[in-house]
């Protein structure tokens, strides 16, 4: 079976999860706690960071590239355009996720959950007011002008790779209780809820959840 190794809350971890819930490819979900992660795992993924795939003999890590790697696979349900403006777009939206919204997941969630949660750190919350005040605003102003009235795909009416990687940082916020400010972004809040209810993200999303409930 398909190994993926990482910890469920990383949004990259989720990327490729929902990905493959998408897909309905079974997969085992490694636990890697990537703050401590040894010598051994770094056979697999060289940079240390998370997810790492195990796909019998071949051995990955990245999440964009284990998604692209699977979709040549099992190109069936398609989550990569087949038109080729289409195509570059989902890749553009995917990495504005990976590369963009999550600047927004280190400078919120990473204080306000991974902190205290994890290290023991108190949450720096001039740092998360920086980041809402100075970078949230271009971040989710770009986004709601790429939305259509039809808010459920950001590329060609149709759900990919772009979405995933966009909307799978938006759970690390809603961990962190900041949600979109639906009378500012109201298409931008729309998508978000639209996709978080789709059965791939919310099977995560409330497994995720309920590691946070007071026990």
């Amino acid at each position: 079976m398909l190994k993926i190794h990482g910890a469920n809350v990383s949004p990259f971890v989720r990327k490729v999860r929902v990905y493959l819930a998408e897909k309905n490819i079974p997969y085992e979900l490694i636990p890697v706690n990537p703050f401590a992660a040894g010598p051994e795992y770094r056979k697999l993924s060289p940079l240390g960071k998370i997810p790492a795939m195990q796909d019998g003999d071949v051995t990955l890590a990245d999440s964009s590239v284990i998604c692209a790697y699977l979709e040549r696979k099992n190109p069936q349900p398609a989550l990569f355009p087949t038109d080729l403006a289409e195509y570059g777009k989902a890749l553009w939206f995917e990495e504005y996720g990976d590369g963009g919204v999550s600047t927004l997941t280190v400078g919120i969630f990473r204080q306000r959950v991974v902190q205290p949660l994890f290290f023991k750190q108190p949450t720096d919350e001039a740092v998360v007011q920086k980041t809402i005040e100075t970078d949230v605003p271009p971040i989710f102003d770009y986004l709601e002008s790429q939305l259509s009235d039809n808010v459920t795909a950001l590329v060609g009416g149709k759900f990919s790779i772009g979405d995933i990687g966009v909307a799978t940082q938006f759970v690390n916020l809603r961990h962190a209780k900041f949600t979109v400010d639906a009378s500012r972004w109201p298409k931008l809040a729309k998508y978000i809820a639209n996709v978080h209810s789709r059965p791939s993200f919310k099977a995560v999303i409330d497994e995720e959840e309920a590691m946070f409930k007071p026990k």
